[in-house]
């Protein structure tokens, strides 16, 4: 009769036992080199020199991504002086110590600090199945209606987060592939921006969207194309009003009690 082992002390649950930790301890290092694919290099959090890349254990293995719809080719990791650039923060320290937050030296919204940050996304639309734009006018798309028993917000005042009104719906934009609306399209004096739906409450006679102030449509990002939206404006549009929850008004920045 055996004892089960294959040598010496050396069993089939000890090799197996032994291969977990391999395989463990080469999970955490693959996951390490993949975080730091993108979004990376990291600063110091006192002076804000960057970090150095690390050796083979921290740097990701160089791997080409093929985008959809003949947009190219995307390679990751890149060097750091490649398509990169250095973005002055209008923002200080309170404090002289790591962790310490930080509170805005200019017109946060503008400037992009905080909940109003946003990274840089790529200059054309997001593309459904079909090849086609995902976000579009409602007034483009004839396959798209708001349904009989809903309120049309089109022609409906804009109620900003002062109470004053803002502007006028003047268009829809909706999401082909999920049949929704993404955005209003709001004519604030000669400039037309589009805001969040997902922020804005319809009612029947306004709609009341309280992220930011009628005056701050101002200086809200535009859309360059009549019928598109690049991912990059939306990824600032959106930026601009969720930054308001915070930055608008200033009892919004104070504690609650």
């Amino acid at each position: 009769m055996t004892d089960g082992n294959i040598v010496g002390t050396i069993d089939v649950a000890e090799l197996a036992l032994y291969g977990f930790f391999l395989f463990f301890i080469m999970l955490v290092f693959w996951l390490r080199r993949e975080d730091r694919r993108e979004g990376y290099p990291l600063e110091d959090e006192l002076t804000g020199q960057v970090e150095t890349e690390g050796g083979p254990l921290s740097t990701a293995t160089p791997k080409a991504f093929k985008l959809p719809f003949d947009k190219g080719t995307v390679h990751m990791p890149v060097p750091r002086t490649e398509g990169r650039e250095d973005v002055e923060i209008a923002a200080r320290r309170i404090e002289p110590f790591g962790g310490s937050p930080y509170e805005p030296t200019g017109n946060p919204l503008v400037d992009g600090v905080g909940p109003a940050s946003y990274a840089k996304r790529a200059e054309w639309p997001d593309i459904d199945a079909h090849g086609r734009p995902r976000i579009v006018p409602m007034s483009a798309d004839d396959e798209i209606s708001i349904a009989p028993a809903s309120t049309d917000p089109r022609g409906l005042p804009v109620i900003a987060a002062d109470g004053e009104v803002a502007g006028t719906v003047t268009d829809l934009w909706v999401d082909r592939a999920e049949h929704m609306i993404r955005y209003l399209a709001v004519k604030n004096g000669r400039k037309t921006v589009l805001a969040p739906m997902a922020m804005a409450t319809v009612s029947r006679d306004a709609v009341k969207l309280d992220a930011i102030n009628a005056a701050d449509y101002a200086n809200a990002p535009k859309v360059k194309g009549k019928a598109e939206i690049t991912r990059d404006e939306e990824e600032r549009i959106v930026a601009y009003f969720g930054g308001g929850y915070l930055y608008a008004n200033e009892e919004r920045q104070e504690p609650l009690a």
